[in-house]
């Protein structure tokens, strides 16, 4: 029993905390266009922050990014703008076929943008706020309004990250052919205009690239440096290995939580994971007899187990650390100690009764 305990843990310590290492950055030149390529772990930043024209906030803002999503359904952060110790700026997310536009440290400030991803369509996305509220246009058409979902420049500052989220991996697959920024809101003829622009000849005219603070067109086609087409505007770098830009230690529970099918996925595959700690560790300090309360010990060290993983997985881009990981591995542990008990019920007084036959 001692070295299936000892096994049980090596096993989940490999499987929480596999690779070991930041993996390489899956961000490539597409070859035959213009654009980036994103693949599982891939992230794009800029180089430093987006400061948007004094007073601080007091204008509008507006996004324009043309991407295809590598698949649908399909999820990840698509663009995201964040200060560093401040509440996170504007977010593109990716959740299925739906867009979803958040800015905040909460779930108040979001919408919803229905069934515009399907694999092999690019969009062009526009999104254009201001006091009157937010309109996301795609494909130069108005397709959904938030009145009350107001953002200012303030919420398009900052640095600028594409494919993934600043604090945990969350990363996007897909293709970003070009983007821009504007601190000022667009009119509906304006998005238009711009569309066809992008569409047409892959990139904005003149006139309508000297109101903007950032123009991506992605023709470098080489290096790890995506140019702003805006003088003294800030370039977007490649990183060689995959990197969360601030990533979070023990996320809260309540911030994690979403309803969709994948959060609930992991939920019952980190429950079951620790049962063999839990019945393995329960049945080894059961039958040794020198710890009092075994349950109490097992569960203990399950959390214990399952708090080092998620401390490790801080320093590890392609994982997670969460506090909901910590309380369904505790929970699995103490699903193991029930299992042990139900199959020691069943099985002792057969052994039993064998052993008083022979």
């Amino acid at each position: 029993m001692r070295l299936a305990c000892i096994a049980v843990v090596i096993v989940i310590l490999c499987l929480g905390l596999w690779p070991f290492h930041a993996p390489t950055n899956d961000v490539i030149w597409l070859p035959n266009r213009s654009g980036l390529q994103f693949g599982d772990y891939g992230t794009v930043m800029s180089a430093a922050m987006f400061q948007p024209p004094a007073p601080l906030g007091a204008s509008a803002c507006s996004v324009e990014i043309w991407v295809e999503a590598a698949d649908a359904p399909g999820g990840g952060t698509i663009l995201a703008f964040y200060v560093p110790g401040g509440a996170p700026g504007l977010l593109f997310y990716q959740s299925v076929h739906d867009l979803l536009v958040r800015s905040g440290p909460t779930r108040k400030r979001q919408f919803y943008v229905s069934g515009i991803f399907r694999p092999g369509s690019p969009l062009f996305v526009t999104m254009t706020s201001g006091s009157q509220g937010t309109a996301v246009y795609i494909n130069g058409k108005l397709t959904a309004t938030a009145p009350h979902f107001r953002l200012l420049a303030s919420d398009c500052a900052g640095r600028l990250l594409l494919g993934d989220s600043p604090l945990q991996q969350n990363t996007w697959s897909g293709r970003v052919y070009g983007g821009a920024v504007y601190y000022a809101r667009l009119d509906a003829a304006t998005v238009l205009r711009h569309y066809d622009a992008w569409e047409n000849t892959g990139r904005p005219r003149q006139t309508e690239r000297d109101k903007a603070v950032a123009v991506y067109l992605f023709d470098e086609r080489t290096g790890r440096v995506a140019h702003n087409d805006v003088r003294g505007g800030q370039s977007l770098f490649i990183p060689s290995a995959y990197t969360v830009l601030d990533q979070t230690l023990l996320e809260p529970f309540w911030e994690e939580f979403d309803m969709s099918w994948g959060y609930w996925k992991n939920v019952v595959k980190n429950i079951v994971g620790f049962v063999p700690l839990g019945f393995c560790f329960y049945g080894y300090l059961q039958s040794d007899r020198r710890t009092p309360r075994p349950a109490l010990a097992a569960v203990l060290f399950g959390t214990a187990v399952s708090l080092t993983i998620e401390v490790l997985q801080s320093y590890l881009p392609s994982r997670q650390s969460g506090t909901t990981d910590l309380i369904t591995n505790t929970l699995g542990t103490y699903a193991g100690i029930c299992l042990y008990r139900v199959v020691d019920a069943v099985v002792a007084p057969r052994i039993s009764l064998a052993r008083r036959q022979d």
